[in-house]
């Protein structure tokens, strides 16, 4: 982190904010052209000061987040997830139709702890039906594991970067503090509005063939005239001869 650092007073590095800044236009030119290709972006924040923000900046942008404990296995063992997500579906069934009122209470209680555990952890997660394409992740150094299998999948990262991580990690880094909610807070807000943009594009490049491929209306006829009346007849009445005198 050395290049990005402005300077070190009394043990405290102070961040160059203007290389955060090219850092950050640089991660929103990529994330912008990856939600308007219509991928997803896995927002990653577990640490306890940023929880709240990353939650309300994903689903603001409608976009999955992690924010409880990272499970391993989440992006290189996507069978193993739809599987758990499948029985969060199955369990949150029998609740809504009233059947497992068909089990004894003791049966009823487990299956409602185990629900409230798959929603614990998978609830962010479970619109995700395949590989994001990008993760964006507060504090790589305490988010390793996911840091680890979304390298192992090449799956791109963006990632605020605090002085004490190293950047060759991630493929754009964002020197910020990572500690600092309200530091966090700026970031996302830039990054959400980016990724925001970009899916109301792609929206409505989705929408627009359909309208095109509907077929034309087909023009009103119009109203027939009604037939004019019938012109009289002409009568030609024939003048007598004179007389000659």
């Amino acid at each position: 982190m050395k290049p990005f650092i402005f300077d070190a007073r009394n043990g405290i590095h102070i961040i160059d904010l203007s290389k955060t800044l090219a850092q950050l236009e640089a991660a929103c030119t990529f994330l912008r052209g990856a939600a308007a290709d219509g991928g997803q972006v896995l927002f990653v924040g577990t640490k306890k000061q940023a929880q709240e923000a990353v939650k309300e900046a994903a689903l603001s942008c409608g976009q999955p987040y992690v924010i409880q404990r990272w499970l391993g296995g989440t992006l290189t063992n996507m069978k193993t997830l739809r599987r758990s997500l499948a029985r969060l579906k199955e369990i949150e069934k029998m609740e809504a139709d009233g059947s497992i009122n068909n089990y004894v209470k003791q049966e009823q209680s487990v299956l409602r702890r185990e629900m409230a555990r798959l929603l614990k952890n998978l609830e962010g997660i479970r619109t995700m039906d395949k590989l994001p394409a990008a993760l964006f992740v507060v504090d790589i150094k305490r988010e390793k594991n996911a840091v680890a299998e979304a390298r192992r999948l090449k799956i791109p990262i963006v990632a605020i970067v605090d002085t004490n991580c190293d950047p060759n990690l991630v493929d754009y880094p964002i020197a910020g503090n990572d500690d600092a909610i309200r530091s966090v807070r700026l970031i996302l807000s830039v990054v959400v509005q980016t990724i925001g943009q970009a899916r109301a594009e792609y929206e409505a490049r989705r929408a627009r063939p359909s309208k095109e491929e509907a077929p034309p209306a087909q023009p009103e006829a119009a109203p027939v005239p009604a037939s004019a009346p019938a012109p009289a007849p002409l009568v030609v009445t024939e003048t007598p001869p004179l007389p000659v005198a």
